[in-house]
């Protein structure tokens, strides 16, 4: 039963995440807004988890209610959403787009460590727990296709409103294992920071985010423009996340098998060729499909992984702010550069150059942590 209302959370959130993170550039682009403001707005979603995830992390450490945030700012999430409805124009649509996205992003990080805290010694079960946030990507990714292809792109805030009702509910229905408020630390914050090997884990975390940010802003458009369908397009994102779900199942083996610091070091060669890949050979299906496989490692790897390490850095009462630091480094700090640079270099310098910055981006992530990055 714990696992079905934990896995419950994964599915709507992640269903959501399959709707905002492929078409929410396509639905600005409806609105009229050019490639460089819908960078920018792109970047403000992710902007926010640079400060978000702290916040409510920090109170959350402090109260020992965790889950209490998750529905707080379930909650607020959905209430600032529903203001999309009524605004025209890019400020209001960026203030609009803070908000909610505030409330938003301080949702996954005390889930994570709520689910973490509940396996206790059995960290193994996280990937079959986790992958039904897959599952429920793919269904939202691969059905919007066909919605947009016989239907414009204002359907999406619809849909996301949708969501975020089922992310509410499952919150309330999620078990509660809320941390203690003030245990005595075993070791201060300032001093798990300034250990070599988590300096090295944030570099890494917050380089390979950035290096997604051509992809995450600009593959739907990226591939309309060369000619495919958007229910080809929801198809294309679907099978990297069902690469992604694959990989999720075999991580117990692969872990107990190869270690947390040569899967993540592997996941960044490989995201390295497929940024190649994708800039260079958009038109050959046989290469683009090869490069959606790679999601396996750029993103189920690599976020297996650093997981595991930032819960293993951060113990105890740094859990909360651990995985904090992780959604705000790499998906607030890492994707709000990646989002600012893939508009700016898109509209300059062309798409090709933005996916070589990314995977420049990721081979310089592999060289800090092959260089400093110890278990």
């Amino acid at each position: 039963m714990m696992y079905w209302r934990l896995s419950t959370f994964y599915l709507f959130h992640f269903a959501s995440l399959g709707v905002l993170v492929p078409y929410w550039s396509l639905y600005l682009k409806h609105q009229g807004f050019g490639a460089a403001q819908i960078g920018e707005l792109m970047a403000l979603l992710m902007a926010t988890k640079i400060v978000s995830p702290n916040i409510w992390g920090w109170i959350a450490d402090h109260t020992g209610l965790r889950l209490g945030v998750v529905r707080a700012g379930a909650l607020l999430a959905l209430v600032t959403f529903g203001a999309i409805f009524f605004v025209d124009g890019y400020w209001p649509t960026a203030l609009v787009m803070v908000l909610f996205s505030f409330f938003w992003n301080a949702v996954l990080p005390q889930f994570e460590a709520n689910t973490l805290s509940h396996l206790g010694e059995q960290q193994h079960r996280y990937s079959s727990i986790r992958l039904w946030g897959s599952i429920g990507f793919i269904a939202t990714v691969a059905g919007m296709g066909p919605l947009l292809d016989r239907f414009d792109a204002g359907i999406v805030p619809g849909v996301m409103l949708a969501l975020f009702v089922g992310i509410l509910l499952a919150s309330l229905l999620a078990p509660r294992q809320d941390g203690t408020p003030h245990p005595p630390p075993v070791e201060s914050l300032r001093r798990v920071l300034l250990k070599p090997q988590v300096l090295a884990l944030l570099a890494v975390c917050f380089l390979m985010q950035a290096s997604h940010g051509p992809y995450y802003t600009f593959y739907t458009l990226y591939m309309e423009g060369h000619g495919y369908t958007r229910s080809a397009i929801g198809q294309l994102w679907a099978l990297g996340v069902v690469a992604e779900v694959g990989i999720f199942l075999l991580m117990p083996r692969l872990v107990a098998g190869y270690g947390l610091r040569s899967l993540l070091l592997t996941s960044m060669v490989l995201t390295t060729l497929r940024w190649l890949l994708i800039g260079h050979y958009p038109q050959s299906l046989p290469i683009v499909l090869a490069a959606q496989t790679l999601h396996a490692a750029s993103f189920g790897v690599y976020h297996a992984t650093a997981i595991a390490l930032f819960h293993k850095f951060f113990p105890g009462r740094l859990q909360g702010r651990g995985q904090a630091l992780y959604a705000s480094l790499s998906f607030g700090a890492g994707g709000a550069l990646g989002s600012y640079y893939s508009g700016a270099v898109w509209e300059s310098l062309g798409a090709e150059a933005a996916f070589v910055i990314a995977a420049g981006l990721s081979a310089l992530a592999f060289v800090i942590g092959w260089r400093w990055l110890k278990e």
